[in-house]
């Protein structure tokens, strides 16, 4: 046996190694159980993989990224098995990792039962036990099609290979641009094939080595994301590397739920989203309405001191706007359909900045306008497919808080500082304090307009705005808009999910195709910077972010009903309403509960409604000119002055407390 010299690198340490042929990067890990797989040149392999003259090896430890993808992948492998020993006429579509988990879908004549997942995940269970071996073979394009001949899907993917990334979301996992590869189950004693699949991998080196999962839920899912194709059978399930790990992401999903937005949007009467209307179209109620306002009205405010001018536009236009702005080419499949009369196509708006160009350009303007800052709660509209419209955080048509500035490029880095300061402050005001910055920039791809002088200016410009802040700076190569980068602002919630919120673009290239233009001093016509800031997103996703973040208990200045005076007798409704009426003149939303309820259940009905004060009074109070307070805490303060009551209500109000 020749010898074999490999190097082993652990970030930046390197061991030069000296082995025999045939060694597997199994055995240069040798005990090290946390090791599924080795990185080699930048790829993936397999532990049992056989190392070559002058590799460079590095382990990839289960719970690194790459260590948990292949963890679910090779979970979801056993989850097909288990699901084809069970229902054998069950077709096999697509299983990839995603984020904490994995899913794999099946073409199946009933869709599954929540007692058929049960049997699956105790399946599972026991192929887990059996610690079978993945074994990875490559196969030729005839082989692999007549070893699948009876799954359709895989047959499929068979003839997409190089293109089955972009046909088809997670088919990557399954075929790529090189050989094909079939993946065995193998039994641990005899070797005997248990069961097989298409796959690139790697795996874990067996079955044994998936230390906790479990099957969460099953959903209909179109083969290859598209509603022309059949609907398939996709079962959800997650992976860890440790029971406790499992044990606590099954806690946080249950504290998600609780805070789901659309459920507490039914319970606390928010917003409801009719059948009558479609998917992804929400109705705010009166309650709903009164947050949405204050958001919206102290945005105003805000955008007033800052400069802003509001502007609005209509929802719709002629169709050829969208291509001068380059939406139609670049962005049409998110648009909804023309709309044709007059003789010609009309489109309901995806987004405002091509008629805040129109705004701009509707008079000459003069370097002294410059910053122009144009500000509009303007609803556009987007199809979204149904299968990825999820309450108010993803709609099909929703409000954007947009605003486009139109500066000079000698102006353009310190509004971007100013714009960033101001997108974060603001966000701090609603409750929001840990952030990250994304920086998305273009790649190689067509999907992107202007040049490349522009572009690398309008990156460096966002980058220097971005490191001013001072917070984690996190690169998103390729996620630019195709017409210049931006920066994302990510808000982690009370629980640690981390959203999306605001962004802002640099534009060079809208200015360019609209010609707008402006007098410098000089006389000449220059053309103006654009900058895009949508600072919530939108009105309903913010508003969705926020019912999650605060689990319904909105602080006081947001909440739909600040305080519920609760009368410990009926004698004492009269003297609350007095009370509420000269807190209502000092803008307090403030209500009395009148009702026949016994006063426990008013009480109990103000802790369901989430209502930051219960106001109580009795005979006591009323004597006294004093109320109670109730905190949501169930912490009381009792014989309160009425006007001192107030201006507490007011100054927690005012300051933006939560209580």
């Amino acid at each position: 046996m020749s010898d074999v010299r490999v190097t082993v690198q652990r970030d930046s340490e390197r061991e030069e190694r000296v082995v025999t042929t045939g060694t597997t990067a199994a055995d240069l890990f040798q005990g090290e159980r946390s090791v599924v797989a080795a990185r080699v040149a930048g790829e993936l392999k397999d532990l049992a993989y056989e190392v070559a003259d002058g590799d460079a090896v590095e382990p990839v430890e289960i719970t690194s990224e790459d260590g948990l993808n292949i963890l679910r992948h090779s979970a979801a492998h056993v989850m097909a098995q288990a699901v084809q020993e069970l229902f054998p006429e069950a077709k096999l579509g697509i299983g990839p990792p995603i984020k904490d988990g994995f899913y794999y879908d099946f073409d199946v004549e009933t869709p599954f039962h929540p007692d058929d997942l049960k049997r699956i995940e105790k399946k599972m269970q026991e192929i887990q036990k059996r610690g079978q071996k993945f074994a990875r073979r490559a196969v030729s394009d005839d082989a692999a099609r007549e070893e699948l001949a009876d799954e359709p899907y895989k047959l499929e993917l068979i003839g997409l290979k190089g293109s089955a990334a972009d046909a088809a979301e997670g088919a990557s996992a399954e075929v790529g641009a090189g050989e094909l590869t079939i993946y065995d189950n193998l039994d641990a004693k005899t070797g005997e094939l248990c069961w097989k699949d298409l796959c690139r991998g790697p795996h874990l080196p067996s079955t044994r080595a998936i230390p906790a999962f479990k099957l969460m839920r099953s959903a209909a899912a179109y083969w290859r994301g598209s509603e022309k194709n059949k609907q398939l059978q996709r079962i959800y399930g997650t992976a860890w590397p440790t029971k406790d790990e499992l044990k606590a992401h099954l806690e946080f999903l249950a504290e998600a739920e609780k805070r789901d937005h659309r459920k507490l949007g039914a319970e606390l009467d928010l917003f409801s989203f009719p059948e009558e209307l479609g998917p992804g179209l929400a109705v705010f109620h009166p309650k709903g309405g009164v947050v949405r306002k204050v958001m919206e009205d102290y945005s105003r405010r805000r955008h007033e001191v800052s400069g802003y001018e509001f502007v609005n536009t209509p929802h719709l236009s002629k169709e050829r706007l969208f291509e001068i702005s380059g939406h139609l080419p670049h962005y049409g499949e998110s648009m909804f359909p023309a709309i044709e009369f007059d003789e010609q196509n009309y489109r309901l708006k995806a987004m405002n900045c091509p008629m805040h160009n129109l705004i701009f350009k509707s008079r000459g303007r003069s370097y002294r306008e410059l910053p122009l800052r144009l500000f509009e709660f303007g609803t556009v509209y987007r199809y979204e497919k149904s299968g990825v419209v999820h309450g108010l955080t993803r709609s099909r048509g929703f409000t954007q808080d947009d605003s486009h500035i139109y500066c000079t490029k000698e102006q353009m880095p310190e509004e971007l500082d100013t714009l960033l300061t101001f997108v974060l402050d603001l966000l701090r005001d609603y409750g929001l304090t840990e952030f990250e910055l994304e920086l998305s920039t273009r790649d190689e791809s067509d999907k992107f307009i202007g040049s490349d002088e522009d572009w690398e200016e309008a990156t460096e410009a966002l980058r220097q705005a971005a490191e001013k802040q001072g917070l984690p700076l996190v690169p998103d190569p390729g996620g630019a808009a195709y017409y210049g980068p931006k920066i994302s602002v990510q808000a982690k919630d009370a629980i640690g999910r981390s959203w999306q919120m605001s962004t802002l673009q640099v534009d060079f290239n809208q200015p360019k195709r609209f010609g707008l233009e402006y007098t410098a001093a000089d006389g000449s016509k220059q053309q103006p910077v654009m900058l895009h800031r949508a600072l919530f997103g939108s009105i309903e996703r913010f508003f969705g972010v926020l019912l999650e973040h605060y689990a319904g208990a909105f602080p006081a200045w947001l909440a739909p009903v600040q305080a519920t005076c609760i009368p410990i007798g009926d004698a004492h409704v009269p003297y609350l309403q007095e009370f509420a009426a000269q807190a209502k003149t000092k803008g307090l939303r403030i209500e009395v509960d009148s009702s026949s309820d016994r006063m426990q259940k008013k009480i109990r009905n103000a802790q369901k409604s989430k209502v930051p004060f219960m106001i109580i009074a009795g005979d006591e109070d009323v004597a006294n000119g004093a109320v109670s307070f109730r905190y949501r805490d169930g912490s009381q303060k009792n014989g309160i002055p009425r006007d001192e009551a107030i201006a507490e209500l007011l100054d927690v109000v005012e300051r933006r407390l939560q209580v």
